[in-house]
């Protein structure tokens, strides 16, 4: 087996790790929503079940997102979207002392590192190998959309000033 097809192997089997770890942490929030919403409330969160329950798509999205391939940069963005809050809301050991501080630190960056190598998912050139994605990249085609209508417009108002 040449290089190329071990690095397209080690690709699919990181996509499956990563991309399992998300579905099944979302899967099992969902399953268990009262306990985890019961922990968010505890931290202060309002309306925790509804947060938890919109997190935990979150991840479900990520996870089928990184698995299968398809449209993985809107599952890079449902992994910050559900990072970051969480890291800052939940994790914040800064506010803590003691053995709290240091799990929750510990906690805090863990989301820090995996945030991170969700940003280096972005570097793969796609589609990826083994993936059920053609390619299409609907975060580039929504926001070429979103240009045209802005310069569609703008244009309009100048015309519309110079008349």
């Amino acid at each position: 087996m040449d290089a190329n097809r071990r690095n397209q192997f080690a690709l699919l089997i990181g996509r499956l790790m990563v991309g399992g770890m998300y579905l099944y942490s979302g899967i099992t929030n969902l399953i268990e929503l009262g306990g985890k919403a019961g922990y968010a409330a505890s931290k202060g969160l309002p309306d925790a079940q509804l947060w938890v329950t919109l997190a935990s798509l979150l991840l479900v999205v990520a996870g089928v997102s990184l698995i299968s391939g398809i449209q993985p940069r809107l599952g890079v963005g449902a992994v910050a979207l559900f990072l970051i809050p969480v890291s800052i809301m939940m994790h914040n050991f800064w506010a803590l002392a003691g053995m709290e501080r240091i799990n929750e630190m510990h906690a805090f960056l863990g989301n820090l590192a995996l945030l991170g190598s969700a940003f280096m998912i972005l570097a793969i050139p796609r589609p990826w190998p083994f993936s059920l994605d053609n390619g299409v990249d609907l975060v580039d085609v929504v926001l070429r959309r979103l240009r045209a209508t802005n310069t569609a417009r703008h244009d309009s108002q100048l015309n519309s000033r110079n008349s």
